[in-house]
């Protein structure tokens, strides 16, 4: 949720990281929220299966907003699969916190392999604090 909202070049922050002035680097982000929802495959932590073909991640291309981050995944036959628990974070923005939260729960839904699961509770807390 920190790199899309990140003004500066990427590229310049992690040489700061690297010599040890990221001190001296004067950190912008854009005035919006981020939510990721990580997609998971069923069993984990404790035992899943890894290999299953994972379909929808060219719906990102067009949309800007919209990220998908790589974790558990492996280019396979020429294809992306599942390779660990942890298999992707869907990261979407939005003009506030309760967009962002709904923006990204409908990103998982471009996204589809077998035994995916994800958790339906991430940024719930942002609800109930906006219905007070």
């Amino acid at each position: 949720v920190v790199i899309p909202r990140m003004k500066n070049d990427i590229i310049d922050v992690m040489e700061a990281c690297v010599d040890g002035t990221l001190d001296q680097i004067d950190l912008q982000f854009e005035d919006n929220a981020a939510v990721c929802v990580m997609l998971a495959s069923d069993g984990y932590p404790v035992a899943y299966e890894k290999g299953f073909p994972i379909s929808g991640l060219d719906t990102f291309k067009d949309k800007d907003g919209y990220f998908a981050f790589h974790s558990g995944t492996k280019f396979k036959d020429g294809e992306v699969v599942t390779n660990g628990g942890r298999v992707i974070g869907i990261t979407a923005l939005g003009a506030d916190l309760l967009t962002a939260r709904a923006n990204a729960y409908a990103a998982t839904e471009w996204v589809d392999f077998a035994n995916k699961y994800m958790r339906h509770d991430i940024g719930k807390a942002i609800d109930a604090a906006v219905q007070q």
